[in-house]
């Protein structure tokens, strides 16, 4: 059970009780309550004649995100880094604290032509369009028979 002892305990340690039942109300904290796995929402939606994808990306900048469609799959990734220095008037650090966070997410989506595929960020949603590909009829030709 090492490392398993929450330091901010509902509990007060200095009650009398079994301590075989209080091993057992570690598990009765709530433990990595604040840790989230970074994610953003998407949706994609079929047109007829395009895809259209909306993915919620709040409090990023437009050069934070990247997009790349290879091998039929569009993905979105972000990436951002954030500092907070605070110093005293020698230039000391009286606190600095630093974040890094980045998110990816792919969507495999065929039968779309990249050439004519569009994007925009507006309000921290943002759209992606992809026309899909219009079938060519094939030219018909006569087959000659020999003989």
């Amino acid at each position: 059970m090492f490392g398993l002892v929450p330091f901010a305990s509902r509990h007060d340690l200095a009650k009398e009780e079994n301590d075989f039942d209080r091993l057992f109300d570690v598990f009765d904290e709530p433990f990595l309550t604040n840790f989230k796995a970074p994610d953003f929402k998407v949706d994609v939606k079929d047109n007829g004649t395009s895809y259209e994808l909306t993915a919620e990306l709040p409090g990023l900048k437009k050069e934070d995100i990247s997009l790349t469609y290879e091998d039929h799959y569009l993905t979105i990734a972000t990436k951002t880094a954030e500092d907070n220095d605070k110093k005293d008037e020698k230039g000391n650090y009286v606190r600095r604290e630093r974040r890094s966070t980045s998110m990816s997410r792919s969507f495999y989506i065929d039968n779309i032509d990249e050439s004519k595929a569009t994007a925009e960020y507006k309000d921290g949603v943002l759209t992606v369009c992809m026309p899909k590909l219009t079938e060519k009829a094939e030219p018909s030709h006569t087959i000659s028979i020999e003989g």
